[in-house]
């Protein structure tokens, strides 16, 4: 995707049945972090675009358990993940509520579009749904259980939840008929669904059969939902409706134009074949393209096991803002969120990370480099070229200037980084652009150590000019870490951004230049104060009493 273009990053719509946990905020960070460094590249403004799903037959039931009205219910969940988002810095510029009249005319008119092209019809469907995942489940995908009383129960393979044996009348959409325009679709763009495996997996669902998928459920069992257009007696199926939300942020179907099929959905893989098989078939149904860009990631456990209500160990967004401040959380989560794999949480993993690359590598690096016994000027000092010459040959260092080859291997490396990090974050590897920078943070801590600028005697010319050149070098790998870090770590890499000196309109990622004084061109920040002292850039953090009391007990 080229910088130039407008695109539509989403996050999936969250289900309002139950409150934000770590999973959903995963997904949030994600889209939020390619959202954030694409305006950084100075690409057209793009939209972020989130929110809730808020029909369906577990919302009914769980607002009739709570004693609440379903949209009572909706509302108030709705609120706490616009909170949860925002208090995340999560930069999203629509959030979307299925509840909404604009949706619904954009469900209506989606649902026409489909009818008026041949691709509904009224069948009559028996099989085994499972409510908790609001879809029916082939043979396949079923096991059997036991319950507390012996009797034998159907449950989903994949989820443990118990299923039942269902017959109604609906509406059907001939998904069978998508089965070779979707393999072309596949095949001839490769990339469109990201990581690799995932794009092998749907390929994989779709040499196996295709039948048709049932798109509306009986009103009489369900009547939290958009009414079937001219059918008040059937309610559209709430995938269908939630799907639709991409769309209906973008003003479908008056002004879609402008932004659709641009749109990379960021979603988990339980959700998978909902938007790589049968959104893009619906979407053809309707007469409209694919979206460009389906990146998918995994789950989050705890401790090694899924989080689940009924083992009380969901994670609540909330306490570990409280707990690692929010940068340090999402650094945690990007940093070790790898998208092909699950990935676990506790909080010692996440305290020892923290500290050891954001308060005592990165901030601390800062601290040292900015210290008034080094830096009494309190500025960028200059860069002197007979210290640190340019080279071409790292072997031929020693009979010039005073920098030793693996300093000619650190500038090599940083100079590489905005690069690699960008490729890295097209190829929706963030984890991996997160652990190119924190091994040149260290390589940086190595340099400054290496040359001990504590020992140098500054009233030496000679001296100085090299304990100057140390300090510039070791500010210049600062603000290319500060500068890279801002998609995943905002207020933090502001914090040292500001400290360097560098302006607002600086800390684009399009014109980003290291150690330029290297190259014999001019260095904009030579010689200017540096700014204010705002204190320690990041706090180390403690770690939670629980898990202090679990290793006590171990």
């Amino acid at each position: 995707a080229g910088a130039g273009r407008r695109v539509l990053l989403s996050t999936p719509i969250f289900y309002a049945n139950a409150p934000p946990h770590i999973g959903h905020l995963y997904s949030a960070l994600l889209a939020d972090a390619l959202h954030r460094q694409r305006g950084l590249r100075g690409a057209s403004p793009g939209r972020l675009s989130t929110g809730t799903d808020e029909h369906g037959l577990k919302i009914q039931q769980a607002a009739a358990a709570a004693g609440v009205s379903p949209a009572g219910l909706c509302a108030r969940v709705s609120a706490l993940f616009r909170e949860a988002l925002a208090q995340a810095a999560v930069s999203f510029t629509d959030f979307v509520r299925t509840s909404e009249p604009r949706h619904r005319r954009a469900v209506e008119h989606f649902w026409a579009a489909l009818r008026e092209r041949g691709a509904l019809y009224k069948g009559c469907y028996e099989g085994w749904y499972c409510t908790a995942e609001e879809s029916f489940l082939p043979a396949s995908q079923l096991a059997e259980r036991r319950d507390a009383r012996g009797h034998v129960l159907k449950v989903s393979l994949e989820s443990g939840h118990q299923v039942h044996w269902t017959k109604e009348e609906n509406y059907m959409f001939r998904l069978s008929e998508f089965q070779e325009p979707l393999r072309k679709w596949l095949r001839d763009n490769p990339h469109v669904i990201s990581p690799a495996p995932f794009y092998q997996q749907v390929l994989h669902w779709l040499q196996e059969d295709l039948p048709d998928l049932s798109v509306s459920r009986e009103r009489s069992r369900l009547q939290w939902g958009i009414p079937v257009p001219n059918d008040s007696t059937q309610t559209i199926y709430v995938w269908v409706d939630a799907l639709v939300n991409y769309l209906s942020v973008v003003g479908y179907p008056e002004t879609h134009g402008e932004w659709w099929p641009a749109a990379h959905h960021i979603v988990g893989k339980d959700i998978l074949k909902f938007h790589a098989v049968y959104w893009p078939a619906l979407l053809m149904a309707a007469g409209l393209a694919p979206p460009e860009r389906i990146f998918v990631h995994s789950h989050w456990t705890v401790h090694g096991q899924k989080m689940s209500k009924s083992l009380g160990n969901v994670i609540d967004p909330d306490s570990c803002f409280r707990q690692y401040t929010v940068d340090g959380f999402r650094y945690f989560l990007l940093r070790q969120g790898v998208p092909e794999r699950d990935c676990d949480y506790y909080d010692e993993k996440v305290v020892k990370l923290v500290n050891s690359e954001l308060a005592d590598a990165l901030g601390g690096l800062l601290n040292r480099s900015t210290a008034p016994s080094i830096n009494p000027s309190n500025t960028y000092p200059c860069f002197s070229e007979s210290c640190f010459p340019k080279i071409s040959d790292y072997g031929v260092t020693q009979t010039l200037g005073r920098a030793s080859a693996e300093d000619y291997e650190l500038v090599a490396s940083v100079a590489s980084l905005p690069l690699q990090v960008a490729g890295y974050f097209e190829g929706f590897q963030i984890y991996k652009a997160l652990e190119c920078i924190a091994l040149c943070v260290k390589e940086t801590n190595g340099f400054f150590q290496r040359h001990q600028p504590w020992k140098l005697d500054r009233k030496d010319p000679a001296e100085k000019l090299w304990l100057n050149t140390i300090i510039h070098v070791t500010l210049e790998c600062l603000r290319v870490y500060g500068t890279l870090l801002q998609p995943v770590i905002p207020s933090t890499a502001d914090k040292l951004l500001s400290r360097l000196s560098v302006e607002p309109e600086e800390r684009s990622l399009s014109d980003l230049t290291f150690l330029p004084r290297y190259n014999g061109k001019p260095c904009p920040f030579e010689g200017r104060p540096l700014g204010p002292d705002t204190g320690i850039l990041f706090h180390r953090l403690e770690k939670s009493r629980q898990s202090q009391v679990e290793n006590e007990s171990s």
